[in-house]
């Protein structure tokens, strides 16, 4: 459910807001027919793709598993309009859309966005294959 292209089309396609976009949409701002439960929605958006692409340390909050998470204010939760900004090198044009509502970022256990502004840790690495199941 959650959509990406890696940036190869981000002066054309905002993908960034897809996630956002489905939580707000389908489980709490749709007006027409029935909204979806939120707990299923995250879950498509965390632990199945985790588990499609053998990321199995993922997508779960227990013990043993990878720490990272999104805490969202859902009432706050919106899309702020699309941006069109020239920050890629040679000055390079890119389509952006902020929101709001996420309180903060955590990866690995450490905080790297609070209320959308980087706090300039870099916990992260790159994952390469498969990785075991965390029980």
């Amino acid at each position: 459910m959650g959509l990406g292209d890696g940036g190869a089309h981000v002066g054309a396609i905002c993908d960034s807001a897809c996630t956002t976009h489905t939580i707000t949409h389908w489980t709490r701002d749709r007006t027409r027919g029935p909204k979806m439960a939120l707990p299923w929605i995250i879950k498509r958006l965390t632990r199945e793709p985790a588990m499609t692409i053998g990321l199995n340390d993922r997508g779960v909050i227990a013990p043993g598993y990878k720490a990272d998470l999104n805490i969202i204010d859902y009432d706050r939760l919106r899309l702020k309009p699309l941006e069109v900004v020239y920050d890629l090198p040679a000055g390079g044009r890119r389509l952006i859309q902020r929101s709001d509502g996420y309180v903060a970022t955590i990866v690995s256990g450490v905080p790297v966005y609070r209320e959308g502004t980087a706090t300039g840790a870099l916990p992260g690495r790159l994952v390469r294959g498969a990785q075991p199941d965390a029980a």
